[in-house]
């Protein structure tokens, strides 16, 4: 069915934009007044503009979440594709959502499994989405796999939230205390230098450190933040580069307290997405190939096709889990135990929330320390600059009195 964009107005004089499907303009018109909007513009969405608007479309993580889990429920209903598609489109929140779900409804309807539909907007629909509803389509099971896949996402969602939550505050007070200490050295401390230059006091050595900070600050200050601005922009740039990204996915594995923090969170990606797959009747090197890129780091990729490897020789599955030595040994044992159980995605879902558990809790106490660790650190640094200030302030008074 085509889809027409549309600018009505409602009851209330508010202008309205969305994207309809209907049969003809005309269908579109007597659709918005069911709706009670007055048309004012009814466009026909072309393919054309569909597929160049969705070119670095992009559509938010809770929008994503909400998408899946609705398409979930009108598969599992026994709703074609294409019309779970219509459905979910007629209901989207915002008209960039549906601009993306008429373009993957157009691909559909021409022939493309949904997977490959989704590739008209690769930054709605990220590389991981895409290969576990590929899966789920060669195995037959998409309502399944979409239900498990909606489940995934919303615990990662609602556990990202938790760790931005508890983030904000110490940012917060991070920005508040780094403004101050900036503000202190552009204004306080140069007007306490001219001060003590009345005086041609010999300074001590912290207060000359930090009136040289001060000076260049104020002299090069532009330059410093340009300068901040290109080795940031540099390092982005950087670390896309397969080779830079291999070397720090591998060093953020092996760093003190955080490294064991990331090796859970991967691994728990791994995990859930492998039993979302193997439990919707995927075998092992399909549930493999999905994971692949769940955990967002290259070692477990890599791992990932040590593994397949292994495997393929008739190897041991928890065996080559174990000898990759990136995953945590109790996902190996518990792993182990469902392979000699025979119930290997089941444990993996056990697995999967057990390190989901140990990453929210790792996670909540190593951020309960970093407040107090910023306030320590910059309560530091602002007590050394006033020490600088106040140090040559008792020396003077020690030389009046005397």
């Amino acid at each position: 069915m085509p889809a027409f964009e549309y600018v009505a107005v409602d009851g209330e004089g508010r202008r309205q934009k969305g994207i309809i499907s209907a049969d003809s303009p005309r269908s579109a018109r007597k659709e918005l007044r069911l709706r009670d909007l007055m048309a004012l513009d009814v466009t026909p969405v072309s393919e054309q503009r569909g597929h160049s608007s969705l070119i670095g479309g992009h559509i938010s993580e809770k929008q994503r979440v909400l998408l899946v889990r609705q398409l979930s429920v009108l598969l599992q209903s026994g709703l074609p594709v294409e019309q779970a598609l219509a459905a979910a489109a007629e209901d989207a929140s915002t008209p960039q959502v549906q601009r993306v779900l008429h373009a993957v409804k157009t691909e559909v309807t021409e022939g493309a499994r949904l997977a490959d539909a989704m590739n008209v907007a690769p930054k709605a629909f990220p590389v991981l989405l895409r290969s576990v509803i590929s899966a789920g389509e060669l195995s037959g099971h998409l309502g399944d796999v979409m239900e498990r896949l909606a489940t995934y996402l919303e615990r990662s969602h609602q556990l990202r939230q938790k760790v931005q939550a508890a983030l904000i505050y110490p940012a917060v007070l991070g920005v508040m205390a780094l403004g101050m200490i900036i503000a202190m050295m552009l204004f306080v401390v140069p007007r306490l230098v001219e001060q003590f230059d009345l005086f041609d006091a010999d300074l001590p050595l912290i207060t000359r450190m930090v009136i040289g900070i001060s000076n260049t600050l104020q002299t090069h200050g532009l330059l410093i933040v340009l300068a901040l601005a290109t080795f940031v922009f540099t390092a982005i740039r950087m670390m896309k580069l397969p080779a830079i990204r291999q070397m720090l996915d591998r060093s953020s594995l092996n760093l003190p307290v955080i490294g064991e923090l990331n090796r859970t969170v991967c691994a728990g990606r791994f995990a859930r997405v492998f039993a979302t797959l193997s439990g919707s009747g995927a075998t092992v090197l399909e549930a493999l190939s999905g994971a692949k890129g769940a955990s967002g780091n290259l070692v477990f990729a890599e791992a990932a096709d040590v593994i397949a490897e292994r495997v393929r020789e008739g190897g041991s599955f928890a065996g080559a889990l174990k000898a990759t030595g990136v995953f945590p040994p109790m996902m190996v044992h518990m792993v182990s135990s469902g392979e000699a159980g025979r119930d290997i995605p089941g444990m993996m879902t056990r697995a999967a929330d057990y390190l989901d558990n140990e990453f929210e809790t790792g996670s909540a106490t190593l951020l309960s320390l970093l407040e107090p660790f910023i306030i320590i650190i910059l309560g530091g640094i602002v007590g050394l600059i006033v020490l600088s200030i106040m140090l040559p302030i008792l020396q003077l008074n020690t030389l009046a009195i005397g």
